[in-house]
């Protein structure tokens, strides 16, 4: 069984705090793959040269299990991606803890999917999948929770091999797998390090033949005096050294205020990552150069920040680092659609990539508390460009499920935006949209995919699919709760 955190996977604020029922993690940006240097962003598990797509659907049942969880695999191809009852000649798959050869076994409330990432662990020139469930049982210890890596090949994901990542002493209730990542943070592994977080740290591990744990970073100041309750885990090169740099971004209880999202850096170097500072700002975050000058610049989604509806900072990347000041953006800032409202969970997540092929990577801002008209919690979706100064207020896009062309209708409490994620399948050079709606038909959960254009985002063209779309049980299954980055 699974407390609420746990299944939550992660516990998205706004949503705990309005009690809409449906709590989503921060995404997992694991971007920096590949095994070779910080540069490398691919998500793929065979090697074809198209990124492929991982999405959790942790509420699923397996075997009869509710809430056991798995998670459905996209592979991209010229054509993009697409599901069996899309384009049947698109490749998917489904993977589990029911599945021959997954560590583990599928049992009611492990979240299996609650957290996803990918990165190219044993340096074969395959990405490689972290999974992980927060909700697992381990020998008699409730919620103690676990992470599983799925290796990739020339035929894609198996599941054979699978290994499961556990703590050094499983304790009650901490979520362990609730936020994973995977990037090349030293030169001292042969490939990428595995970040998997609980509620008081980040343990690393490094493929040495088996796969073994390096070492420990504690976001914990004192003894029962939490700085960051860690909810996701987000990498990016923002120095440009090669080696890619771990934020951890969570929750800090601050003195008169309440829980307010905080982040906590450490630096990538030649051989190990050391703590630079701590940062306002969390629990969403994702990484990318929106300034296109090769330093990638930290985004980051308050939610909590309810007296502007949820606040998005841009911190810009240099050869010393992050900037101390940031651009700060709500939906009151020049140029963005909409008003800044309470519960509207405004960064609640994010995604940076370059969509319409000019060079500099834009923002995607998922608002899955945004009430459209009167439907409360329907959620909506916004994409600011990047440009040679940062951000522009020109040319901001937004979608929700009543705009024209998107699938579906605005419904209450569907979190449409609870997870986003700006990827290019097609090899194209643009980068696609990608928003998942997990409370969609009270809990079954979709994901609606956008084209990129030489203009950028549009809904024309968008389409919709869900966990049925893959022949497994779409039912109450939280599908698009996670999206790996």
């Amino acid at each position: 069984m699974t407390n609420r955190r746990n299944l939550a996977l992660g516990a998205a604020a706004f949503l705990l705090m309005t009690g809409a029922g449906i709590t989503v993690a921060p995404a997992a940006f694991a971007g920096t793959t590949g095994g070779t240097d910080a540069s490398d962003r691919n998500s793929d598990f065979d090697g074809d040269g198209y990124n492929d797509v991982l999405t959790g659907a942790p509420g699923g049942t397996v075997g009869g299990k509710k809430g056991a969880g798995y998670v459905t695999v996209q592979y991209g191809s010229a054509g993009g991606i697409g599901t069996a009852d899309t384009r049947p000649r698109v490749r998917t798959a489904v993977f589990s803890q029911s599945t021959a050869g997954v560590s583990g076994t599928a049992e009611a409330g492990d979240a299996f999917g609650a957290a996803v990432a990918t990165g190219d662990v044993n340096s074969d020139g395959y990405d490689d999948a972290i999974i992980g469930s927060p909700g697992e049982d381990l020998a008699g210890v409730v919620d103690a929770g676990r992470a599983n890596v799925l290796y990739g090949s020339a035929s894609g994901l198996r599941g054979v091999g699978s290994v499961s990542l556990e703590a050094v002493t499983p304790k009650r209730e901490v979520g362990y797998g609730g936020a994973v990542a995977a990037a090349r943070f030293t030169a001292a592994t042969p490939g990428d390090m595995i970040a998997v977080s609980d509620d008081e740290g980040v343990d690393l591990f490094s493929d040495e033949g088996p796969l073994l744990r390096v070492t420990r970073l504690e976001t914990v100041d004192d003894p029962g005096d939490r700085s960051v309750v860690p909810a996701g885990l987000t990498t990016g090169n923002f120095d440009g050294d090669g080696y890619a740099d771990l934020v951890v971004s969570g929750y800090s209880l601050v003195d008169d205020e309440g829980v307010r999202g905080r982040s906590v850096v450490f630096k990538g170097g030649e051989h190990a990552l050391a703590y630079v500072r701590d940062l306002t700002g969390g629990p969403s975050a994702a990484a990318g150069d929106v300034n296109g000058d090769g330093y990638d610049e930290l985004v980051t989604g308050d939610e909590s920040s309810s007296e502007s509806g949820g606040l998005v900072a841009i911190r810009y990347g240099g050869e010393d680092g992050l900037t101390d000041l940031a651009d700060e953006l709500t939906q009151d800032s020049p140029g963005v659609p909409g008003a800044a409202e309470e519960g509207d969970g405004w960064g609640a997540d994010l995604s940076v990539a370059d969509t319409d092929g000019d060079g500099y990577a834009d923002i995607a801002i998922g608002a899955p508390g945004e009430d459209i008209g009167t439907v409360a919690d329907a959620g909506a979706v916004w994409v600011i460009r990047g440009q040679q100064r940062g951000w522009t207020p020109a040319g901001v896009r937004s979608f929700d499920q009543n705009s024209t062309y998107v699938p579906g209708s605005a419904e209450a409490a569907d979190a449409f935006g609870a997870q986003v994620r700006l990827v290019d399948t097609d090899r194209g050079g643009r980068c696609e949209l990608l928003a998942a709606a997990p409370g969609e038909n009270t809990g079954d959960g979709v994901v609606i995919a956008f084209p990129a254009a030489t203009t950028g985002i549009t809904a024309d063209g968008s389409w919709l699919y869900g966990g049925g779309s893959f022949a497994t049980s779409g039912t109450d299954a939280l599908f698009g709760a996670a999206i790996d980055e």
